[in-house]
C-alpha cells in the first residue's frame, strides 16, 4: 500500500510519474525506478526524500491478497464515547491490530472501526475488549456478510 496527496501544487510531472511508479510497486528499487524514468537514482532519492518531507508521501504499507483478505470474519463496530474520553479511545485502539481502520464519524456514532478476525470467538472477544475500554459508552456491531462494490482492492 502507499499512501500519497496528490492535490499538492508542487508536483511536476516527474513527481507524478514517480507516484504512479510506486503506486504500482512501492517496494520498487530505486536503481529501476532512475531507469523506468530516465533520470538519475540521485534525482529519484532526492525526490523521494522531498515529498516524504513535505508530507507528499505519507507512508509505505502492505497490500494483502485477496485471499487473506476475504478470509475471517470482517465487522463494522459503531462506537460512541463519553465526553472528553475521544482522544484517549483512540490511543488504546491503535493497540488492537485487528483494527483495520477507524475514523470519527457524525451521527449516531463517535468512530467506526473496520474489525478482521480470525473466528467468531476471536470477534466476540475483540467487541469485549472494546466496550470494556473506559470512556466508551456504547458498541453497535455490523458483520459483513458480503462485498459488493470495492474500489480500493488492488487491481
Amino acid at each position: 500500500m502507499f499512501e500519497v496527496h496528490l492535490q499538492s501544487p508542487n508536483l511536476d510531472e516527474i513527481d507524478r510519474r514517480l507516484i504512479s511508479a510506486l503506486k504500482i510497486n512501492a517496494r520498487e528499487s530505486v536503481a529501476l525506478l532512475a531507469r523506468n524514468l530516465g533520470i538519475a537514482r540521485t534525482t529519484v532519492t532526492s525526490r523521494l526524500a522531498r515529498l516524504e518531507k513535505t508530507k507528499v508521501i505519507t507512508g509505505y504499507g502492505v497490500r494483502l491478497g485477496k485471499q487473506l483478505v476475504d478470509g475471517g470474519l470482517q465487522a463494522y463496530v459503531g462506537i460512541t464515547v463519553q465526553s472528553r474520553a475521544g482522544g484517549n479511545i483512540v490511543r488504546r485502539l491503535n493497540l488492537i491490530a485487528q483494527i483495520e481502520q477507524l475514523c470519527a464519524v457524525s451521527g449516531e456514532f463517535d468512530y467506526v472501526a473496520w474489525l478482521r478476525s480470525d473466528s467468531p470467538e476471536q470477534l466476540d472477544r475483540l467487541l469485549d475488549e472494546i466496550g470494556e475500554l473506559e470512556g466508551v459508552a456504547k458498541t453497535t456491531t455490523s458483520i459483513i456478510l458480503s462485498g459488493k462494490i470495492d474500489r480500493a482492492q488492488p487491481r
